[in-house]
């Protein structure tokens, strides 16, 4: 039977991902929880961490390497940035380790921008994009990966050049429960309609200059025309997503595919939505990055 090796934590603002791995990286004990740095904050961080480390039966000396929010300023501790352009080794290299704990606790560090036309920081991202281009990738790659907030990177070989924070995600939770729009999705079903989606897809990236009439159009649409709630939410989602792709894609389609970075709905929709713009793009779950990346990690720093 295989012997765990470390463990890799994913620590996102609301989310708490663990899991157990052994020397060949495969996933012997896993955990999830709502208890994000938003809840541990409260609760306490080595109290929240130990308490799933106890539930997979982690061994007291076994070390952890963890990604994400926790590194935040408000967050466990403070594990800063690489500045861009930034190798993915210097990730590696910075790992912070958190102080007075009786295993081997690290903590990676961010990714930021400093530029002060196009400011920007990662947090998280930058282990998923170790997990998809390695330490010995070659040639210029875009990377897009969707969420909350959609990060759009542009790598050379195995160092970030520069990348692009959209806030999609959170701006498609606030304008579906905050607005007038409100009224239009009001009692949507989980049905997926690919039409709506692609039509405002397409109007959204031809004419992004339009995004304010377009997303009022949903609205008014729906009262002179009619339309179900569910088709009306596919219109919001393809308005923003269509124009978060104009923007990142606004020095033109590059010559290669696009590494699209996501799981479940938001993989499906930006694949869609990338096909109706005719750009190609190769998919890699969000999940299998950052456990890959988180991997990586661990090889370097403990040589596990």
């Amino acid at each position: 039977m295989s012997q765990p090796a470390y463990v890799a934590v994913d620590w996102g603002t609301s989310s708490f991902r663990l899991w157990l791995v052994d020397r060949s990286g495969d996933i012997l004990g896993e955990r999830r929880s709502q208890e994000g740095m938003i809840a541990a904050g409260k609760l306490g961080f080595p109290a929240v961490l130990q308490s799933h480390l106890d539930a997979v039966g982690a061994a007291n000396g076994l070390p952890v390497i963890v990604c994400g929010m926790a590194g935040a300023r408000q967050g466990w501790v403070e594990a800063g940035y690489v500045d861009t352009p930034a190798p993915l080794a210097s990730i590696l290299k910075q790992a912070v380790a958190v102080p007075g704990q009786d295993r081997d606790i690290r903590i990676l560090p961010g990714i930021a921008q400093r530029d002060p036309r196009a400011p920007d920081v990662m947090r998280g991202e930058e282990t998923q994009l170790l997990g998809v281009l390695g330490m010995d990738a070659a040639g210029d790659a875009l990377v897009c990966m969707p969420g909350t907030h959609s990060k759009w990177v542009k790598a050379n070989g195995a160092t970030v050049e520069r990348f692009a924070t959209f806030m999609t995600g959170e701006l498609f939770d606030v304008i579906s429960r905050e607005t007038i729009l409100s009224h239009a999705v009001a009692g949507a079903d989980e049905e997926t309609e690919c039409e709506a989606f692609q039509s405002a897809v397409t109007r959204a990236f031809e004419t992004p200059a339009n995004a304010a009439n377009l997303l009022l159009q949903v609205r008014s649409g729906q009262l002179l025309y009619g339309g179900t709630p569910s088709s009306a939410r596919e219109k919001i989602s393809g308005t923003l997503i269509g124009l978060e792709l104009a923007g990142g894609l606004a020095g033109g389609a590059p010559r290669a595919a696009i590494t699209l970075v996501a799981s479940g709905r938001l993989q499906t929709l930006y694949q869609l939505a990338f096909d109706t713009v005719a750009v190609p793009v190769r998919s890699i779950g969000a999940e299998d990055a950052v456990r890959r990346g988180l991997s990586m990690a661990a090889q370097s720093i403990w040589n596990v």
